[in-house]
């Protein structure tokens, strides 16, 4: 009978155990989630603004020697040949 109150002892002093507090490591893999997520969203955030207030690049003019063998490439013939 003694052997039980002993078993009932130790079994509080585990549940005891458990409830004192987050687990250290459960706290560091909330931070670094947590930083990730908020460099993820503030990049994405970042990225929508700069879509709306950059203008749109440029691009290069092609060279007429880079259209003709385009078109050579596609089979039809270039103007003037």
């Amino acid at each position: 009978m003694d052997d039980e109150f002993e078993f009932a002892d130790k079994e509080n002093v585990i549940k005891d155990a458990q409830a004192k507090g987050f687990n250290p490591g459960l706290i560091v893999l909330l931070v670094v989630v947590g930083i990730l997520l908020i460099f993820l969203v503030g990049n994405y955030v970042l990225y929508l603004y700069a879509q709306k207030t950059i203008p749109p690049r440029k691009k290069k003019p092609v060279s007429k020697k880079k259209m003709k063998r385009e078109r050579l490439k596609q089979g039809v013939s270039a103007p003037g040949e």
